[in-house]
């Protein structure tokens, strides 16, 4: 089935990147063929990994992740042709080590035994451009080695997500259990509320030094998802929501940056032609697609400044339409549902939570992306997985595919074996 998928999501891919090339220059690509065939011996040798490494994993997570790579290359090679070719590296190096990372973690549960460590690698990684980062689009959020410029907080949200489930498993019945009653209604002890107000103020510290308003949404956001589905108690969602808007009216009010993306979210046009002019010239491409687009190669995104990372939805949105827009949308819910669906088969509860944990990274990335570029949200400035350009971000959204996929193997194999949670940790 996996193979059969990833042949049909290549035909797709291989169709769009002609017909791209048909409506730019009335041709088809002189390199489709050896275009085609990297492409399909790249993720052939991910299908063989997986395959011999991870067995029992589940078939569609893999074929869906490779249609959104190669639908976002089509349109990064539409839209800029001499970053195609570093796409294409990128994606060489993701399934490199979408490979290694299904060869050195032979189970996913072994990582708990480092969850010290991993917290301390995401703070390093987090805090790093504070000091020696640079400043790109407005975010401090990148480090540069010679030439190679990345950003550390894409690897940083894995390391603190192992670490977010290792610590939430091991506290989660300390952080159900209600001692105090406070207006008639039961709470845990409010020491166990040190955690939440942590990750909250760890947060605006990220927003204020690194001027990272997207990292900062998903790293306090997932510490709260990861914490109500640990303990399963409501109460952290309503204090999480409360100290995320208590946070950004401290951040509106505090910190320029934050307020120029709150109005020009607010309303764009009054500033069309400066801050608001991205936004507004997004809306404009997604107006003019209309249902079903202007067709590959027949818009012109390129008027939407970096239009191939912030701004790549809305790029397929006047080009492919409604119809397109809607399709990309149900790739990304057909990988958090089967995420979801490992969570759930997973007998192990560190395996459980962390597939879980993984998944809303997915989950919160994309809808802080696409909700920016539809203007249900302020524009947050970080990229859409699997289909932006940018190597940190495909290689470790690679990287979490792999360990979603390890623990899918695992999950299917205690549940063949019968194994209850308890014989899942023993093993």
């Amino acid at each position: 089935m996996e193979l059969g998928l990833l042949i049909f999501a290549g035909a797709i891919t291989g169709a769009a990147y002609a017909l791209a090339s048909l409506g730019r220059t009335a041709s088809v690509p002189a390199n489709i063929g050896p275009f085609l065939g990297a492409m399909f011996g790249l993720f052939l040798v991910a299908h063989v990994a997986l395959r011999r490494l991870a067995p029992h994993a589940d078939g569609l997570l893999l074929p869906v992740a490779a249609l959104l790579n190669g639908v976002g290359y089509v349109f990064i090679a539409r839209l800029n042709y001499k970053l195609a070719g570093l796409q294409a590296t990128w994606t060489g190096v993701g399934i490199l080590a979408f490979v290694l990372t299904l060869w050195f973690v032979k189970q996913a549960r072994d990582l708990q035994r480092f969850r010290y460590t991993f917290a301390l690698l995401g703070l390093v990684l987090l805090v790093s451009p504070v000091f020696f980062g640079e400043t790109i689009n407005g975010a401090n959020n990148w480090l540069r080695f010679g030439s190679l410029s990345f950003q550390p907080g894409e690897i940083a949200k894995i390391a603190l997500a192992i670490f977010f489930a290792s610590y939430l498993v091991e506290k989660r019945e300390l952080l159900s259990y209600s001692t105090r009653r406070i207006g008639g209604v039961l709470v845990p002890d409010l020491k166990h509320f040190m955690p939440i107000l942590g990750a909250w103020l760890l947060s605006i510290a990220i927003m204020a030094k690194g001027q990272d308003l997207g990292s900062s949404l998903l790293f306090f956001s997932l510490f709260v998802v990861v914490l109500y589905l640990a303990t399963g108690r409501g109460i952290y969602l309503g204090i999480g929501g409360s100290l995320l808007v208590v946070g950004s009216f401290f951040a509106y009010q505090t910190f320029a940056h934050v307020r120029v993306r709150v109005e020009t979210w607010l309303d764009p046009w009054q500033s069309a032609d400066a801050a608001g002019y991205q936004l507004t010239q997004s809306l404009f491409a997604m107006g003019s697609g209309g249902v079903a687009g202007s067709g590959l190669g027949l818009g012109n995104p390129n008027k939407i400044p970096v239009v191939y990372t912030d701004f790549i939805f809305a790029a397929i949105g006047e080009e492919l339409g409604l119809l397109g827009t809607a399709a990309i949308l149900v790739g990304f819910l057909v990988l958090i549902g089967v995420g979801l669906r490992v969570a759930l088969k997973s007998a192990n509860n560190f395996e459980k939570l962390l597939a879980a944990a993984l998944t809303t990274i997915i989950g919160l990335q994309s809808f802080i992306i696409i909700g920016g570029v539809l203007r249900v949200i302020p524009l947050t400035g970080i990229t859409l997985p699997f289909v932006s350009y940018g190597g940190s971000s495909l290689v470790t959204n690679y990287i979490l595919l792999a360990l979603l996929l390890r623990i899918s193997n695992s999950g299917e194999h205690d549940m063949a074996a019968g194994l209850t949670s308890e014989e899942a940790v023993a093993a």
